[in-house]
């Protein structure tokens, strides 16, 4: 169901300055171009920013909803998306923003038409809150899930029921597909990451290195990295290549912060692969340089944890999401 909100019954903008930032080496923007205020008392866990046309975002948290909002203008909320029973704890654009893909407390992954608001799939399967899902990058429409329940389950858009279901030892708490989706790439409270091979419907290889849970999982924009961040106060980029001999872990950074409420704080690439950014307890966001592993910005405004951060895909802007129940649009000078 999809309605569209009264100006002045749930959502409220605030308009925020650009600031520049000042001449130091990690420049912290004093301020965000523009405040998204959702006025309903429940934390925001999830955004996604604006999919290959660059106009919407999506935003979604304890109250069940998917808000959608214009990036440009006003950045009015224009519609908000019912279809949930359970808080949504992930959620994600297909690749040409048609759907919207979510994961929920409430044991399900949602599949929603981005234009008329309509619940086109309600995939069930899982038997433990969702805390993960990925759409493939291309190809059939393909979408993967990770659950407290300890699988991994992959799902057809066009089809009923899962396709694949992997068992794993832990919660799952971050997926997503390979560049080819023949493979699926995870990660959990057990530390490691690990990549499954789902024809064969098994592990190919698991990669160590975190000390506490996996948060969070991004693959990089040209499919040959992941990114994960944890709650050893770390992220690393790991080299997913075939045929890769060595260590495959080739940087780590530090930073930003996790804390006592074990929040799924998420991370994320630039579209250029230039930079990684990850949510934080510590209210900023972070974003750091992949070559030089330098923070080149640290974002304050949030007054609770940035549990999640996206890149603009054609702009100098990022996106958060934090617990203090506000979105914040932010643009970098680069």
């Amino acid at each position: 169901m999809i309605d569209t909100p009264a100006p002045s019954n749930n959502i409220n903008l605030k308009r925020k300055t650009d600031s520049s930032p000042p001449d130091t080496s990690v420049a912290v923007f004093k301020k965000p171009r523009d405040e998204l205020e959702v006025l309903n008392k429940k934390e925001i866990k999830v955004a996604d920013g604006p999919p290959r046309n660059g106009n919407i975002l999506a935003s979604s948290g304890f109250d069940r909803q998917i808000y959608l909002w214009n990036v440009y203008g006003e950045c009015e909320n224009f519609a908000v998306i019912s279809g949930h029973t359970g808080a949504i704890l992930d959620l994600n654009f297909s690749g040409d923003g048609s759907y919207l893909y979510t994961s929920s407390t409430d044991k399900t992954v949602g599949v929603f038409d981005s234009t008329t608001g309509q619940r086109i799939k309600r995939l069930k399967g899982h038997t433990g809150f969702v805390n993960t899902c990925h759409p493939a990058r291309r190809g059939p429409p393909l979408i993967v899930s990770g659950s407290d329940d300890c699988t991994i389950k992959t799902w057809d858009q066009r089809k009923r029921g899962c396709v694949h279901s992997f068992n794993n030892t832990f919660q799952v708490t971050g997926v997503t597909y390979n560049d080819t989706a023949d493979q699926i790439i995870t990660g959990g409270i057990d530390n490691d990451l690990k990549i499954w091979d789902i024809r064969k419907n098994n592990i190919i290889y698991t990669l160590s290195g975190h000390t506490d849970t996996i948060t969070g999982l991004s693959l990089s924009p040209d499919g040959s990295y992941a990114l994960t961040n944890s709650m050893d106060n770390s992220l690393r980029i790991w080299d997913i290549r075939p045929f890769v001999t060595g260590e495959r872990c080739v940087k780590i950074f530090s930073g930003h912060k996790h804390n006592f409420e074990k929040n799924l704080l998420r991370c994320t690439w630039s579209p250029d692969g230039a930079m990684i950014a990850a949510g934080s307890s510590d209210r900023f966001v972070h974003i750091w340089d992949t070559t030089s592993r330098r923070i080149l910005f640290k974002l304050p405004g949030h007054l609770g944890s940035v549990n999640e951060i996206d890149f603009h895909k054609l702009e100098p802007i990022v996106l958060s999401a934090s617990s203090d129940k506000n979105i914040y649009l932010g643009e970098l000078d680069l």
